[in-house]
């Protein structure tokens, strides 16, 4: 429902014209797609021997090559797989809370265990695994598909009704994305980047190399709306400064999630 004061009456055509051109173009991945396969969920873990044990649970991969040419505007690499880690509880604090991993194509791999991660989350781990163990498995099918902002930018008197059309077109349950926008207010590029920013001061994040606490300088790599029992409404992004994409500094990826029960 709009604001109640948000201008009345059709949504001038010049206003649609601007709203559309914030267009961003993403791949979204789904289990009952009909497009060809470019990745999955959950599976064995399989990591070059070089990769430590993941301290998150594994949520699948996405395949590079299998991605429909000019899916995203995101520098991506042209092939191999990049696994997705994630720990859907405890979102409250902004802390990082997952873990993205690029393997090339060409690189030995090993299967892992996909429960290491255990080993670190002390109390609750019972109620830890349960959730885990509800995390989606198999095959995803990728389709190339247009993005418009979580929340308007401004300049848009009609941008409430805007995003509310928007919203009932793009229904994406239970979908993997790469690129595109954030989902809402949030999981916003400057909240992620001061986010980024107090744990890299705080010496828990990004190796004790520079951080960007400048919005413009991040990009959504992936989004997975989680859609898990027991965490119904969980969002989880994956977001990464544009020049770490650009050198593939993958390990520098920050996750966050939103919990709206």
């Amino acid at each position: 429902m709009g604001s109640p004061y948000e201008p009345k009456g059709p949504i001038p055509a010049e206003e649609v014209d601007r709203w559309i051109g914030h267009v961003r173009p993403c791949a979204v991945l789904r289990p009952d797609g009909e497009g060809p396969v470019a990745g999955r969920f959950g599976g064995p873990l399989l990591l070059p021997a070089e990769v430590p044990d993941p301290w998150h649970p594994y949520v699948g991969y996405v395949d590079f090559a299998a991605l429909p040419k000019d899916s995203t505007d995101l520098p991506l690499p042209p092939d191999g797989r990049l696994l997705l880690f994630a720990g859907i509880w405890e979102l409250w604090d902004g802390c990082n809370r997952g873990r993205a991993v690029y393997v090339p194509a060409d690189a030995p791999v090993a299967e892992r265990d996909s429960l290491t991660w255990t080993a670190y989350e002390g109390n609750g781990i019972d109620e830890f695994r349960e959730i885990f163990d509800h995390f989606p498995q198999g095959e995803l099918r990728v389709a190339a598909e247009p993005d418009l902002p979580g929340e308007s930018p401004g300049g848009f008197p009609h941008g409430d009704r805007l995003q509310a059309v928007w919203g009932d077109v793009v229904r994406r349950r239970r979908h993997l994305q790469i690129g595109g926008y954030p989902a809402n207010s949030e999981l916003q590029m400057e909240t992620i980047a001061s986010c980024a920013v107090e744990e890299a001061e705080q010496g828990r994040w990004g190796g004790g190399e520079p951080v960007s606490g400048a919005g413009e300088d991040w990009v959504m790599l992936a989004f997975w709306d989680a859609d898990v029992a027991d965490r119904e409404g969980t969002e989880m992004q994956w977001s990464i400064q544009r020049a770490d994409l650009e050198a593939r500094r993958f390990d520098r990826t920050y996750v966050t999630g939103y919990y709206n029960p």
